[in-house]
């Protein structure tokens, strides 16, 4: 007799499994509890379907990262070509991936309590954005019940109103790539000094965030049309 199609693709790493494109956990000493292995399929974005389809690197992390967001009650859009999880249109959590880990970016992360430890500044550009970085479905799944936490935290702080203070934009670095770019076309420079400090500090940021000169270039590249049109990251 065939084996069920569920107990075919079921695999285990530790106390974790596999079901389908699931994760759950399951307590050692007995069956699971409350809240173990459930997955909030309410809300999902189609768009969202489509990057975990195209996605070769963290599928899974991704999905699991997404349910945790979708459990708290997000919204789920899709900008900067990534899952972002919304509270009335404002930006919450996003997830994302990069060569060595995927990660949560909690938008307002720098306002949070840390008690866990597990808050990455990304680099020295970035403000009030932090990561919660994973390097395997096993991580996220032991750690569920934090990241909730961290999320609900971070959906309270928005809906409090509570602002972030950002630095002004004449104290933010101007990556060389973008500042020879900038010296090259009289158009953009005056595309881009029409933007708002906003806009601004954004590009900035997301131009000097990266570590490699090629990156960087690659990153100008893609935008400056869009700086053009009068046009931020997200627009």
């Amino acid at each position: 007799m065939a084996r069920p199609r569920w107990l075919v693709e079921c695999r285990r790493r530790g106390s974790v499994f596999r079901l389908g494109r699931s994760w759950v956990s399951f307590r050692e000493s007995g069956p699971p509890g409350p809240g173990d292995g459930e997955v909030d399929v309410a809300g999902k974005n189609p768009k969202v379907d489509e990057i975990l389809r195209r996605e070769e690197r963290w599928p899974d992390e991704m999905a699991e990262l997404r349910a945790i967001a979708l459990s708290c009650g997000l919204s789920e859009e899709v900008k900067w070509g990534q899952a972002c999880y919304c509270l009335d249109g404002r930006n919450v959590v996003l997830v994302h991936g990069f060569k060595e880990y995927c990660a949560f970016l909690l938008f307002k992360g720098a306002l949070l309590e840390d008690p866990d430890g597990i808050l990455v500044r990304q680099t020295e550009n970035v403000q009030a954005a932090r990561q919660i970085r994973f390097g395997s479905v096993v991580e996220i799944v032991r750690r569920k019940a934090a990241l909730k936490r961290y999320v609900l935290r971070a959906i309270e702080l928005e809906k409090s109103g509570t602002k972030a203070e950002f630095k002004k934009v004449e104290e933010f670095a101007v990556p060389d790539e973008f500042r020879r770019a900038l010296e090259g076309s009289a158009a953009l420079r005056k595309a881009f000094d029409a933007l708002t400090p906003g806009r601004r500090r954004m590009y900035l940021s997301h131009f000097g965030g990266a570590k490699q000169a090629s990156t960087r270039e690659a990153r100008v590249a893609k935008h400056v049309p869009r700086i053009l049109q009068g046009l931020g990251l997200d627009d």
